[in-house]
């Protein structure tokens, strides 16, 4: 489990409250469990030769800016959802002029 680790969020928690090396260790030990875990890390359901390798997929998609890769879409729509809600949800596309 990569996506809302506790390990994580409470490294970022300490970071936020200015105990970096708290928030260090904590970070590490997050990768450690990661690296350690044998399960498949990428989520992507596509077959590129660049699959599980983060930062060229990663440098890849900023590169053309087209769209974001698949693993960082559920992190990104969630908070997309939380903006809205400031609305009402009531976001709607610009119509183009």
């Amino acid at each position: 489990m990569i996506d809302d680790h506790p390990l994580e969020i409470e490294a970022m928690k300490l970071f936020k409250e200015g105990r970096s090396k708290e928030a260090q260790k904590l970070q590490e030990q997050f990768l450690e469990e990661v690296r350690n875990s044998g399960e498949e890390r990428c989520p992507c359901p596509g077959t590129c030769k660049f699959r599980g390798n983060c930062v060229a997929c990663v440098t890849i998609h900023r590169g053309h800016g087209d769209h974001v890769p698949y693993c960082m879409r559920q992190m990104i729509n969630r908070k997309l959802g939380i903006l809205s809600e400031i609305t009402e949800h009531s976001f709607k596309p610009c119509s183009e002029e």
